[in-house]
């Protein structure tokens, strides 16, 4: 895109086409700048005299310490660590038996030293696959 600014794009018609170019950075880098100002103006304006237009409602309930407000909802992922963090009644306890949830995740596959094969290497188990693939 600059190229064709800066040396025109191909005539046929054999005519200077100097009088049709279009200066590439001043005019866009005008017209950048143009916009971002009106923009940053815009928010600015919005910020300074409408400061809660773009705030969430539920911001504005009063707070109650004693229960989580029901508009958080848990992640899927931490309900584990919910659990755990709200069966143990001593803080430093459930944050111990977090810890240690997640030290035996990372321990296990350290310690398994068993020769055996996997489930899927198994007679057994390669019947009861070709027996469910068979049957749809």
């Amino acid at each position: 895109l600059l190229f064709l600014h800066e040396t025109g794009s191909s005539n046929p018609t054999g005519l200077n086409s100097n009088m049709d170019k279009v200066q590439f950075h001043t005019y866009f880098s005008y017209k950048d700048l143009f916009g971002f100002s009106i923009l940053l103006l815009t928010l600015c304006t919005l910020s300074s005299f409408f400061p809660n237009v773009l705030g969430d409602p539920d911001n504005f309930t009063p707070a109650n310490p004693l229960s989580t407000p029901p508009h958080i909802k848990p992640e899927w992922y931490f309900l584990f660590a919910y659990a755990i963090l709200r069966s143990i009644p001593n803080k430093l306890g459930g944050v111990l038996a977090l810890l240690f949830s997640i030290l035996i995740l990372l321990i296990m596959p350290i310690i398994h030293t068993s020769k055996q094969r996997a489930m899927i290497f198994r007679p057994t188990t390669k019947l009861l696959f070709w027996t469910l693939v068979a049957n749809t």
